[in-house]
């Protein structure tokens, strides 16, 4: 997914461009920390406490000039526009978020309104037409026949949650004047991997066959997840 947001980010603005980035769900900062060591202004909002530490943790680790290019906010992402202005960013990133919302097109609302004209949202979501994939390949038919006609799901941490469908996701960013620009599928290969399973000597291979499959069809149709990236008109 890194390579693919970074594609987005270099066909939209000037190389060396300082950009600003929102990063809605931060977690423990992974992409955060990663935009921000490549010269970038980042914003982390994160709502639980423990994923807000360990992002302050790997903060204090960066050089001092990384250290201040990112700042960390704890808060609710439905609430961007109580810590933000509209249009103070240029990226804004919602990944791994939608799935715990049960109302998702009031949030993307507002992650699009803290766009500037021309400003690019990045959101990944649960695969809501693929939903049957996983119980299916792991051989629970009864699983995977129930998968079909919902976006309901449970996820490895044993939550209730929710996936979202393409063209509904798509009908929503038009909605919202951020009309879908591009899409690709994450882990359409790689999903039925056990958490914790140690990285193939071969890992360059499978990450090439993973990204050359997001961005074809009928492969990316099929992944667990949906990156999807809407632009500000």
């Amino acid at each position: 997914m890194a390579r693919q947001l970074d594609e987005q980010i270099a066909a939209r603005f000037p190389v060396g461009q300082r950009l600003r980035v929102l990063d809605v769900g931060m977690g423990q900062g992974t992409q955060a920390l990663r935009l921000a060591r490549a010269g970038h202004q980042v914003t982390g909002l994160e709502q639980d406490a423990t994923m807000v530490a360990a992002a302050r943790r790997a903060l204090a680790g960066e050089p001092e000039g990384i250290r201040e290019r990112m700042r960390i906010i704890e808060g609710d992402g439905r609430d961007t526009g109580v810590h933000f202005l509209p249009g103070s960013f240029d990226v804004v990133l919602c990944h791994g978020v939608l799935m715990y919302v049960e109302e998702p097109d009031p949030l993307v609302a507002g992650l699009a309104r803290m766009l500037a004209h021309g400003g690019l949202l990045s959101l990944l979501v649960r695969n809501g037409d693929a939903l049957a994939m996983r119980p299916g390949l792991s051989g629970d038919w009864s699983g995977a026949l129930g998968a079909f006609d919902t976006v309901a799901y449970t996820n490895r941490l044993g939550l209730d949650v929710r996936a979202d469908r393409l063209r509904t996701l798509t009908a929503t960013l038009a909605g919202i004047a951020a009309p879908l620009h591009a899409w690709y599928g994450v882990r359409v290969f790689t999903d039925t991997a056990p958490d914790g399973a140690e990285l193939p000597d071969d890992l360059e291979a499978l990450l090439a066959a993973e990204e050359r499959a997001g961005r074809t069809d009928p492969y990316r149709g099929v992944a667990a997840l949906l990156h999807l990236c809407g632009v500000r008109g």
